[in-house]
C-alpha cells in the first residue's frame, strides 16, 4: 500500500461531509465529493479506498466502475448506496468482471463505527490479522526430491465439527514442507512446481501413506476413529489403477475405507470426465467416501452432481465468510445444505470463523463446520493436546451439547 487516503463520491452532501469527518478523526486524508470530474480526477497513488455511491442523478455509480475499469484501477473499492441487496451484489460482481478489487458493499444508512473499521483496514492504521506466514521461495529454490523425505515432509490436520453434537467426526490432512532452514512452507509455493517436474503423484501417495500411518493415534483421544479427508489431484483421478491403489494402502494400514475421503474439485472432474467418472465409481465401490471441495466456485458442478457418486458437500469457504454480509450468499449456503442433504449426502461448510456463522449453518441443518474458529490445522502433537481439551473451551459447563451449545 502505497497511500493512506479516502476518496468518496456520493450526490447527499450530508454523507459526504460524514465520511470526511470520520476520516479526519482518524488523521487520514479524505476528498469526498457530489462532482464525477473532481472523483475522476481526484484518483492518485496516495488513494488507498475509493467509496462509490450507486444511484446518482448525473453519473451513477455503474458508470463510474466502468470508467475505473477502462482506467485499470487497483485500489480497493467500496460500493455504498440505498438501493436494495441485490442491486449491490449484482454491482459487485460487475466490479470484479471489469478488474476492480471490490472490496464489500455498504448499506445506507450506515454507522461510524462501520466507516472506522474500513478505513482502519485498508489504510495501514490497521493491519488485518494473517492467518500464517508463507516463507517465500522460488521454483529454483526447491530441491523437490528432497521434500519427500520423510524428515521434510509432514501433515497438518484440521478438525470438522460435527454441529449437533459438537464431536471431532473428522480430520483433513494437509501437506507441508519443514524446511532445514527456511521453516515451515506451504503447499500453494511447492505443489505446481511439484506438476510441473512430473512428482505430483510421488507427493500424493506419500500424503495417503502418512495420513494413514498417522490417523490412528487420535482416535483414543475423540472417543472413536475419525474419518480422514485427504484432497485428490486431477492427474489420480484419471489413473484407472488409482483405485485398486488406494484399497491396497488403505488395507495395508488396517484403516476401514469408509473411514477415508477424498476431496475432489471441479477443476478434477472436468478434465478427461469419462475416466475421471470411471475412477470415481470404483472407489465408490471399494466404500472410500468421495467429497465435492469448493462447491459453488466453477460453472458446471450442478451438472455434474448428477454424475459423480459423491457422499459429502463441502461448501466453499467464500460462501460461508460472506453470507452475513451478502443476501446472496445466505440463499447460496441454505441452498447448498438442501440439495446436499435431498441428494443424500453429507454437508461440510468450510472457513467458519464466527459464531455467527456457526449459528446459521445450525439453524439450517448443516451437519459439519471446519475453520479457524475451532483450530488452525495443526501438527499431530498440538492436534492431540487441542483434541485433550476443546471440549472445555467450545462448550459452556452444563449447556446441552448441540449447535446452540458452540456458543461457548
Amino acid at each position: 500500500m502505497t497511500g493512506n487516503s479516502i476518496l468518496a463520491i456520493d450526490d447527499d452532501t450530508n454523507i459526504c461531509e460524514l465520511i470526511a469527518a470520520t476520516a479526519q478523526s482518524m488523521g487520514l486524508p479524505c476528498t469526498a465529493t457530489t462532482d464525477p470530474a473532481v472523483f475522476l480526477n481526484a484518483i492518485g497513488p496516495d488513494t488507498a479506498l475509493i467509496m462509490i455511491d450507486l444511484k446518482m442523478p448525473n453519473v451513477d455509480g455503474i458508470e463510474l466502475l466502468r470508467q475505473l475499469g477502462k482506467q485499470q484501477c487497483k485500489v480497493a473499492i467500496v460500493l455504498i448506496s440505498g438501493v436494495g441487496h441485490r442491486i449491490l451484489e449484482t454491482a459487485r460482481e460487475l466490479a470484479q468482471a471489469h478488474g476492480l478489487s471490490s472490496v464489500r458493499h455498504l448499506q445506507k444508512p450506515f454507522r461510524v463505527a462501520e466507516l472506522k473499521a474500513i478505513f482502519e483496514i485498508h489504510t495501514g492504521i490497521f493491519e488485518a490479522p494473517v492467518s500464517r506466514p508463507k516463507p517465500q521461495c522460488t521454483h529454483e529454490d526447491l530441491d523437490l526430491p528432497s521434500v519427500l523425505e520423510p524428515a521434510q515432509f509432514v501433515l497438518h490436520y484440521q478438525p470438522q465439527i460435527d454441529i449437533p453434537s459438537g464431536n471431532v467426526i473428522g480430520l483433513e490432512a494437509l501437506v507441508r514442507w519443514m524446511h532445514p532452514t527456511r521453516g515451515l512452507i506451504f503447499p500453494d509455493q511447492f505443489i505446481a512446481r511439484f506438476e510441473e517436474a512430473g512428482l505430483i503423484h510421488q507427493l500424493g501417495w506419500s500424503v495417503v501413506d502418512r495420513g494413514l500411518a498417522e490417523i490412528a493415534q487420535f482416535g483414543d483421544a475423540v472417543g472413536v476413529a475419525p474419518a480422514l479427508s485427504l484432497n485428490a489431484s486431477a492427474s489420480s483421478l484419471k489413473d484407472l489403477t488409482f483405485p485398486d491403489k488406494m484399497a491396497s494402502l488403505i488395507a495395508a494400514h488396517g484403516i476401514a475405507p469408509e473411514k477415508i475421503i477424498l476431496e475432489i474439485t471441479e477443476s478434477a472432474l472436468i478434465q478427461d470426465l469419462t475416466r475421471t467418472l470411471d475412477v470415481l465409481a470404483r472407489l465408490r465401490m471399494k466404500q472410500v467416501q468421495l467429497s465435492i471441495d469448493d462447491f459453488g466456485t466453477g460453472y458446471s458442478m450442478m451438472q455434474q452432481l448428477r454424475n459423480v457418486p459423491a457422499t459429502e458437500l463441502k461448501i466453499d469457504k467464500s460462501f460461508v465468510q460472506n453470507m452475513h454480509d451478502s443476501p446472496s450468499d445466505r440463499v447460496v449456503v441454505r441452498k447448498t445444505i438442501e440439495i446436499g442433504h435431498e441428494l443424500g449426502m453429507k454437508v461440510v461448510a468450510e472457513g467458519v470463523e464466527t459464531q455467527e456463522q456457526l449459528d446459521f449453518l445450525g439453524a439450517n441443518g448443516c451437519d459439519t463446520a471446519q475453520g479457524y474458529l475451532f483450530s488452525r490445522p495443526l501438527p499431530p502433537k498440538e492436534l492431540l493436546s487441542w483434541l485433550a481439551t476443546y471440549r472445555s473451551s467450545l462448550f459452556q459447563p452444563g449447556a446441552p451439547q448441540s449447535a446452540t451449545a458452540l456458543s461457548a
